[in-house]
């Protein structure tokens, strides 16, 4: 079983649609007890990251989550939140990857929207998948290259399309809407 975490980020449905092609029993809850004996646990986000982070404060989810044994992956906002702090509203995130996130400087070039490619893979999920491979990103705030980087994407400067610590994984990209790709990665993410 496989617990997405619900708050107010949004992303929610797409990721349990993207479970459901997997044949992949899902539950969207803020149960600790749910997530804490769920097998794998996803923690999807778009949305604001100081508003997102009061709300996963308001429920106790920023102390629950980096004390998760199981394989966890942060997607998008999921992923920033999982850093040590966020120019966005200059919000404090759970400090999982010392990493800082950041607004990409080129206003006119934000939000980065659509297909762009991911290489320089450092993690067993990306078994499979073809350096150069191209992903889905919608973001406007990126984290910094550093040695929990598992993948790249150069968009106005390079920055880490994926990451990984112990037993959390994260993602700026959207696997949810990445097609086969993202598949793939959604079916190793299950395998670990």
């Amino acid at each position: 079983m496989v617990a997405i975490i619900k708050y107010n980020g949004g992303n929610v449905n797409s990721v349990q649609n993207a479970l459901n092609r997997l044949n992949t029993e899902s539950i969207i809850t803020d149960d600790f007890e749910i997530i804490k004996k769920a097998d794998k646990v996803i923690f999807p986000g778009v949305g604001e990251a100081s508003s997102t982070m009061k709300s996963l404060k308001e429920k106790g989810l920023d102390q629950l989550i980096p004390g998760l044994k199981q394989p966890v992956l942060g997607i998008c906002l999921g992923m920033q939140l999982m850093c040590k702090n966020n120019e966005e509203g200059n919000t404090a995130g759970m400090g999982i990857f010392d990493i800082n996130v950041k607004k990409f400087p080129a206003k006119d070039l934000v939000p980065h929207m659509g297909w762009n490619t991911i290489s320089n893979f450092k993690s067993s999920v990306f078994s499979g998948i073809k350096e150069e491979s191209d992903v889905y990103f919608v973001h406007s705030f990126y984290c910094e290259v550093s040695q929990n980087t598992t993948s790249i994407c150069d968009y106005i400067l390079p920055f880490s399309a994926s990451l990984q610590k112990d037993n959390f994984y994260a993602m700026q990209f959207h696997p949810e809407k990445s097609g086969t790709i993202g598949s793939l990665l959604l079916n190793n993410f299950l395998k670990l």
